[in-house]
């Protein structure tokens, strides 16, 4: 008998929303701008804070690193080069993408 998945895996999935639908949830998109204010102002706190829902080590500002281990964590589908793009020409958008993602696998209690 092979074994061909690893115990306690499950199959790869999408974010839950767009990079771009930054209005899809209310509670969210009221906290984008508080995003963008700490973005500007203190990056290396955004980057804790998407850190420390991790239960990972405190990275400076949210990279490309983030993302990665954050899709490899949830076995989200995506490549290295797609962090890269988004967190370089969108970050706002990657970064309420990141948050409503984390918020709403919390409430799904997958996460």
């Amino acid at each position: 008998m092979a074994l061909t998945n690893q115990p306690g895996r499950y199959q790869p999935s999408d974010f839950q929303t767009g990079l771009l639908n930054v209005c899809d949830d209310c509670g969210t998109c009221k906290h984008f701008f508080c995003f963008l204010l700490l973005g500007f102002l203190c990056s290396m706190c955004l980057g804790c804070s998407f850190a420390s829902d991790m239960d990972e080590f405190c990275l400076c500002g949210l990279s490309m690193s983030i993302l990665s281990v954050y899709r490899t964590k949830c076995n989200i589908r995506g490549s290295m080069c797609g962090d890269f793009m988004a967190v370089t020409f969108c970050p706002f958008c990657a970064t309420c993408q990141l948050r409503r993602d984390i918020d709403r696998r919390k409430e799904q209690g997958i996460f």
